[in-house]
């Protein structure tokens, strides 16, 4: 693995700014990595690693930039829970962690460094000092992961009976004898106009 700073460079460049969620984020999937045993999760180990991310914030892009999981390799799963945690899954073992950010992690960083008057630049700092554990909860898990979450899954391809769109990665929903995508079941994020 490369070094805090290291990651801190990547994550930055990655992000188009360096801000506390970053240093969060790097931290956050270094500690994952450590608890796994994975040494080298963008070479050797790279198809070792599912993160499952429960927030679409910078902490996120960090957690890309260290683990090299991305969503278009499936590696990468977004769970909309608003929380700054990652669940980081051994493919191979089976064994998962869950790490969580501290709500109380701000309040340490304004008790550290109470002569910075900006929040973000306080946290920053704060972030690359405060311990693992003042930093995160972690906590072992367990994780089902179907065949078709694994990254490389190649499955069968179905098409909505209604819109005519491929569905992929058994994401289709089966009512009344069809074969609907999410959609058309009546799952729509978008109305059309």
């Amino acid at each position: 693995m490369k070094s805090l700073d290291e990651y801190l460079l990547d994550a930055e460049q990655a992000h188009g700014h360096l801000c506390a969620g970053q240093v969060l984020g790097v931290r956050l999937a270094m500690l994952g990595l450590v608890k796994l045993g994975i040494k080298d999760p963008r070479g050797k180990d790279r198809k070792r690693l599912v993160t499952f991310v429960e927030i679409d914030r910078c902490a996120t892009d960090a957690v890309a930039v260290v683990t090299g999981c991305r969503l278009g390799k499936r590696a990468l799963k977004f769970r909309d829970w608003g929380k700054v945690a990652v669940t980081f899954v051994d493919v191979t073992t089976g064994e998962a962690i869950r790490i969580a950010a501290k709500e109380s992690s701000k309040a340490l960083a304004r008790q550290l460094h109470p002569e910075i008057s900006d929040k973000n630049q306080q946290q920053m700092l704060a972030y690359r000092e405060i311990s693992d554990d003042d930093l995160f909860t972690t906590q072992w898990v367990k994780v089902e992961l179907p065949p078709e979450e694994f990254p490389g899954y190649k499955g069968e391809r179905v098409i909505c009976e209604v819109c005519a769109e491929g569905i992929n990665f058994r994401r289709e929903v089966r009512r009344d004898g069809k074969v609907l995508c999410r959609a058309c079941a009546g799952e729509k994020y978008y109305e059309p106009i």
